[in-house]
């Protein structure tokens, strides 16, 4: 196995994950198989892990409200990277629940993996997604590929837990396995709309997006209907050596919340992270909010609670902070979300185009 001077395995990881390798299955003797766990993937912060895929640790269950606990388990965020030169890469991989979609989401986002490849330029684009009908899947992701030597990602399922993966290619191809990234992750902690909801595909949600834009490793703690600026999430967010921390918790949270939350999360992780960037997200515009007062006032109400909360920390003289104005999340055509509330694949373009400049800010004066 070739090892480059771009920080891939060492060479005795390398021979003993080449062995690994040379295994062919029993019902395909062309093909050779590799565990994704033998290098590791990108997007897990932590080690001490009740499953290789889970996002929060061990020691977060009992001190996390079960809902964020169950929700951690979901693999979002996380992603694998390695080259070839193969002209067909399969996939052997399993989730851990049988709900492999949901009503305004579709498989293929919830439970599929999402292929990437990076061109001649270094650019990363997207090549092809599983779309899942059973909870094991054994397939090709994609077959008839031209043929080359180049980088490859695959990102794991959003709204379900991995229980395993494996990626196969011909056993006369070359494989090799990319580690992940050393480089200081940007931590994004959030809602629904973090942790993916309701993008077609993995690599689709915005932390993604910007991940492949800043060139970074991203941590994504989005817990659907529990992001809430908890102290008892914001303990672990602590432990994280992170580039910056993006908090976006609002569409989770009433005015009171934001009020009595926001201060203190902010505090929380600066006394550990004196001058890492933090960025403060507004929730974003319910698309029906141009026409139903209840949603516009919704948003106003929780939003002028984290403004004020922000020019409070200024006023403290907390450095390193930034601010997204909720407005400029999403397109005023309102064509953007699923359901008036979740962005589309669209939605979370925007959601990356309002969020790149703030974050390529914040990192060039960390």
């Amino acid at each position: 196995m070739e090892i480059s001077r771009r920080g891939f395995l060492s060479v005795s990881s390398a021979l003993a994950l080449s062995a690994h390798q040379c295994r062919a299955s029993a019902d395909d003797p062309t093909l050779r198989w590799a565990d994704v766990r033998d290098w590791g993937v990108e997007g897990r912060a932590f080690r001490d892990t009740e499953a290789f895929y889970d996002r929060l640790p061990l020691r977060a269950k009992g001190v996390v409200r079960e809902a964020v606990w169950n929700l951690s388990r979901h693999s979002a965020g996380m992603m694998v990277r390695f080259r070839t030169d193969a002209t067909d890469i399969h996939t052997d991989y399993a989730v851990t629940s049988s709900n492999l979609a949901m009503p305004h989401m579709p498989a293929t986002g919830v439970s599929g993996l999402d292929l990437y490849a990076q061109d001649d330029d270094g650019r990363w684009k997207w090549v092809a997604v599983v779309a899942p009908k059973t909870q094991a899947v054994r397939q090709p992701i994609v077959t008839g590929l031209r043929q080359g030597l180049r980088s490859y990602a695959v990102y794991l399922p959003l709204y379900n837990g991995t229980e395993f993966l494996k990626l196969g290619v011909p056993a006369s191809a070359m494989f090799e396995p990319v580690r992940p990234r050393e480089d200081k992750p940007i931590v994004f902690y959030g809602t629904s709309i973090t942790h993916g909801a309701c993008a077609s595909r993995p690599g689709m949600p915005h932390p993604s997006i910007l991940g492949r834009r800043l060139n970074r490793p991203v941590i994504n703690l989005g817990f659907s209907g529990n992001g809430r600026m908890e102290a008892a999430v914001g303990q672990f967010l602590t432990e994280i050596d992170a580039a910056a921390f993006v908090i976006d918790c609002l569409p989770n949270m009433n005015a009171e919340e934001v009020t009595a939350n926001t201060l203190p999360l902010v505090r929380q992780i600066r006394m550990v992270h004196g001058s890492v960037p933090i960025i403060l997200v507004e929730d974003r515009s319910y698309s029906g909010s141009w026409l139903l007062d209840s949603q516009r006032l919704r948003n106003e109400s929780s939003r002028n609670a984290l403004r004020a909360q922000y020019q409070q920390l200024l006023d403290a003289g907390v450095e390193k902070l930034s601010y997204i104005d909720g407005e400029s999340l999403l397109g005023t055509d309102r064509d953007d979300t699923t359901d008036g509330s979740h962005p589309s694949d669209l939605g979370f373009q925007r959601h990356a185009d309002a969020m790149e400049p703030v974050l390529r800010n914040a990192l060039g004066a960390a």
